[in-house]
């Protein structure tokens, strides 16, 4: 058996969305999208970094990771590489964080027959390579940690592109891969 080097380790970034009073992002709305909500909160920080974060403070906290990319085929990759720009933009006044939980049915799936249902029929990254660059995004990963969402995906975007990340949302909550979806939480935000 090989042992893998540190320098062969896929990177690992954790995030912590923490609700808090006193945070990055002002909280315009948390609505039930499909099951339970969450408590209210007035304002949630993105924290990325090397540990998970707990302030005393928090009213709620999801955590997640961003690794390696799933489902992407080496196309798709590099066509969204080229024209996705990066979170922080001073532009992206609006931010959306919507996590998701999906059924045992989803996860009984082979990871091929979750992709067919992903791409090939509900053209998940198709219609979201639509919305891009003023739409940016980031997917973390909350499944293996045992928190009670499968995937909590970061949304930043300018004021003048809030209908078109409606529009984006509505189209992908239309498709054969919502049909999976048990629970889904909206929050809607804004930086001060």
């Amino acid at each position: 058996m090989n042992a893998r080097s540190p320098e062969a380790a896929p990177s690992v970034t954790r995030v912590s969305f923490v609700a808090s009073a006193s945070s990055e992002w002002t909280v315009e709305a948390i609505r039930a999208v499909r099951g339970s909500t969450l408590p209210a909160a007035s304002g949630l920080a993105r924290l990325e970094g090397s540990e998970f974060t707990t302030p005393a403070d928090a009213t709620w906290i999801l955590r997640g990771v961003r690794s390696n990319e799933r489902y992407v085929g080496q196309d798709e990759k590099r066509r969204l590489s080229t024209v996705q720009e990066g979170l922080g933009r001073p532009a992206s006044r609006r931010a959306a964080l919507i996590p998701i939980r999906k059924s045992d049915a989803w996860w009984e799936l082979a990871q091929d027959e979750r992709r067919a249902i992903l791409e090939e029929r509900s053209a998940h990254i198709a219609t979201g390579a639509r919305y891009l660059p003023a739409i940016a995004r980031r997917l973390y990963h909350g499944r293996d940690l045992g928190e009670p969402f499968d995937f909590l995906t970061w949304f930043e975007f300018a004021e003048g592109d809030a209908g078109a990340f409606d529009d984006l949302v509505g189209r992908l909550r239309e498709t054969e891969e919502w049909r999976y979806v048990i629970r889904e939480v909206e929050i809607r935000l804004a930086r001060p």
